[in-house]
This record gives C-alpha cells, structure tokens and sequence, in this order.
C-alpha cells in the first residue's frame, strides 16, 4: 500500500490528535520530498498571536517523518523508528499559512539499507523548513532519525 497524504491525515486524525485538530496536514509526499502545511488559527496560537513553536515543530516532524514512514513500508521489512534528537532556528513570527517542506528522502535509503544488513540501529538527520505564503523562512528543523531492524527471530 502506497503512502498518500489522504492515508497520513487520516493517520493523523487516529494516533495523532493533537496534530490533526491544531490543522498539520500533508499536502505531497513522493521518494524524496513532503511537504506539509499548517495554518494559524486560535486553538494553535501562543501569546504573541502567532502559531505556537510546538505545533511547528509538529509540523516539521512529520513531513521528515512520513518520508522515514513511506521507505520503511517500501522496505517491507519490520523497522523501528525514533527521533533521538531535534534542533530548531526561528527567524520570524508565524503567521497565516506555513508549510514545511523536507527534501531528505534520499537519506532514509542508506540508512536502512545498512540497518538491514546488519541489524545495527542507525542515525541520520533530516531537515525541514517552514516558508509562509511570502515565501519567507520562518523556522528550520532538523530531526536525527534512529532505524533498527527488528529481530523476528523468537
């Protein structure tokens, strides 16, 4: 089954609530690109009427992640994924609709095939950037990722 983004909303929508009321949508995701939007509204503002970072950083996640998602089910293999670590860079108030675009896919690919093979974990960074409707960067993210195969041996 391929991943859309109709199948990762609905996905959201079930094991991620949170993300799916505060409007984190995906919009495209293909082999080495996703891109996902969320628009400023009153349930994900902070104080400074603008959209709160946490829900950005939603946002960002998951356009890295659902390309971690879309390899490992491609794999058909049993993967585990996590995010060890994340970085983040604000550079202007987030307003109106940003969408958070990510173009790693193509560093999901070794990594798994390296966990497969020897069924050691590995890590690997991914970035995404949040652009208003300006064009103009509002954060950038960064995720390392950890794959490891799962042993199906028991």
């Amino acid at each position: 089954m391929k991943l859309s983004p109709s199948k990762l909303n609905s996905f959201l929508m079930l094991k991620l609530p949170s993300a799916w009321l505060c409007g984190v949508r995906v919009k495209h995701i293909d082999q080495t690109e996703c891109i996902v939007s969320v628009k400023h509204r009153w349930i994900n503002q902070n104080p400074f009427n603008s959209m709160y970072f946490a829900v950005q950083a939603m946002a960002a996640e998951l356009s890295t992640g659902a390309l971690v998602m879309n390899k490992i089910q491609q794999s058909d293999k049993k993967v585990s994924m996590l995010v060890a670590q994340n970085k983040s860079v604000f550079t202007k108030k987030a307003t109106g609709k940003i969408k958070f675009t990510c173009y790693d896919g193509n560093k999901v690919n070794e990594a798994l095939e390296r966990t497969l093979k020897t069924g050691e974990g590995q890590t690997f960074w991914m970035k995404s950037v949040g652009l208003n409707k300006d064009g103009d960067e509002v954060s950038v993210f960064e995720f390392e990722w950890t794959v490891k195969a799962k042993n199906t041996e028991r």
